[in-house]
Parts: structure tokens; sequence; C-alpha cells
């Protein structure tokens, strides 16, 4: 039996225990994590807890919608056993009838019955970490090695458990200006979730620094479910000239291979991140948006416009 669940009816051990056992589990359904990034979050289960599905439905101008909450690529339904298409729409239909919007990114494993909405491809790229670091590193385009090498030459420090504000600072100050659409909240609240994955034992920062002295770049990564997620980043222009950077991503390749584990870079379709994500020897994987629309017309419209939700 599917059932829809409000947030303090949610066993969260019982969440968690699934989490940790579902095939297709991942570092952003854990309930500590959807606490940070959707205070309130409600879901879907059926029977004990076999499959899941959080439900992060928030509600303004008097329509209820349910959106991707920043800072988690893939939700959708979980499961400890494998999923048909007919299980995963099944959990849809379970949603409340006022949610009237759905835009939610489907965890890779997910794909529904057409019917259930319109699916929207995107890409990720994934590195397999099983093989040696210098198998892996024979792989890294011809600009990266070149890159690396720069690096080397600016005698970069590599500095583990720095403070997650001093990146968050640094991606501010930097590439952050043209990111408008994040606000002082969203920032507070992905430091929040850095910390929390640091005192989990699943987050792990890195900083580095110049001859100077100076952090030019920093990046957190999540370690969880055989994965090594690339979560957060920032780094200055003297990071971006000496190529920090990809100083720490190779230096991770480094640390966790050989490895059960997969470097999980989190996207992109941008075809400039793509392309460079590739360079270090990702393979592109995809997953998907689930769209369910059914606004009356003129509210669709001004969805669209970017007047209801945003």
């Amino acid at each position: 039996m599917v059932r829809f669940l409000k947030h303090g009816d949610i066993d969260k051990k019982k969440w968690d225990d699934t989490i940790n056992q579902a095939f297709n589990g991942n570092i952003y359904a854990y309930s500590w994590y959807l606490d940070i990034i959707h205070p309130y979050w409600d879901a879907i289960v059926e029977n004990d807890y076999e499959k899941v599905m959080p439900v992060t439905s928030s509600s303004k101008w008097g329509i209820t919608y349910m959106l991707q909450p920043y800072f988690s690529q893939q939700l959708g339904v979980f499961s400890k056993t494998m999923l048909s298409p007919e299980d995963i729409s099944q959990f849809f239909k379970a949603l409340p009838k006022e949610i009237k919007f759905v835009e939610i990114n489907l965890n890779s494993y997910d794909k529904p019955n057409v019917e259930t909405g319109t699916l929207i491809p995107h890409k990720n790229h994934l590195l397999d970490l099983i093989n040696s670091y210098d198998r892996i590193k024979k792989n890294y385009s011809t600009n990266l090695k070149r890159n690396l090498k720069k690096a080397d030459k600016a005698n970069l420090s590599l500095v583990k458990n720095i403070k997650p504000e001093e990146v968050v600072k640094l991606f501010r100050e930097n590439r952050g200006k043209q990111v408008k659409h994040w606000k002082d909240h969203q920032y507070l609240r992905l430091q929040h979730l850095m910390y929390m994955g640091i005192h989990k034992g699943k987050g792990i920062m890195y900083g580095v620094y110049s001859v100077n002295n100076t952090l030019i770049a920093g990046a957190y990564f999540l370690k969880s479910h055989n994965k090594i997620t690339f979560l957060f980043s920032g780094q200055s222009s003297e990071g971006k000239e000496k190529a920090a950077l990809s100083f720490i991503i190779d230096r991770v390749i480094s640390q966790f291979s050989p490895g059960n584990f997969t470097l999980d870079f989190e996207g992109s379709d941008n075809e400039g991140l793509a392309r460079y994500y590739k360079s270090f020897g990702a393979r592109e994987t995809t997953y998907y948006t689930l769209l369910i629309n059914k606004l009356p017309m003129i509210a669709s419209l001004m969805y669209k416009m970017k007047k209801i939700i945003g």
C-alpha cells in the first residue's frame, strides 16, 4: 500500500534504513539532508518503508507545487528492490491533489510511464575509480595534463578541513557574482549542509593555497553509497589561472583510487562544464526531470513568466 505522510508522521529511522539499503540510494535522500534543504518535507511510502519518495512541496499565491530543492541533483523514488515504470508512476499518483505543479529531478534509475508527465533528459558525468590512479590519469585529456603541470609548477598546497564559509566566500566573490538567483539564505543553508555533512562523516573539504599562503580554491565532496559527489567549489582568478580546482579533483582521484567508488561530477548540460568533466575520463549518463502541470492556463502562463515560483 502506497500512502502519503506529513512530515511529523515520518519514521526517520526507517526512512534512513531504506535509503541505506536502497539499490538506488543517494546522499540527497537522507532525512538529515532533506531536513536542511527543504525543512518539513513530506513523504510517500510503500508498506513498511520498502519504497519511499520525499515530497518537497511549497505554496505561493494559493498554488501548491513541488520543485527540486537547491543542492540536490536527484531525488524521486528509492527502493530496496528493483523498480518498474509502474512503481514510479504509482508514487506520483499518490501525491496530494492540491499539488498542481511538479518539476522534480528523478534519480538515474527512475523512469515512470510516459502518461505520468513529461520527461526531460539531463546529463551527468561519472568517473569510475576502480582502476589505479596511474591508469585513470592516462585517460586525462592533453589540456588537463598541461594544466596539472602548471599547477605543479605553481607549488600549490592542498589542505583538508578548511572552513566551509571560506569556500562560500571565495565563490561569492568570483563566479557567484553571476549567480543572481542565489540569495543569502541559500548560502547559509549551504554552509549548514556542509557542516552537517562533515559532522556526519560524509563531507570532505579541501582548500588550495598559493605560495603566498592565500586560499585560491576550495571544493566540498560528499561520500556516500560508493560515490564521491562533487557538491560545491569556489576559486579566485588566481586559482583559475593556476588550475587549482583541477589540482583538487586530481588529488581526490588519487586519494580514492583504486577503490569501489565513483566520482560523481553532478552534471552538466552546459557544454563547457561537460567537456571539463570528460577531460578526467568521466562517462556521460542520463537522469530525468519529471514535469507535471495541472495548473489552469492563466496560472501556467504566469509560472512561465516566472511570477509565481522563483
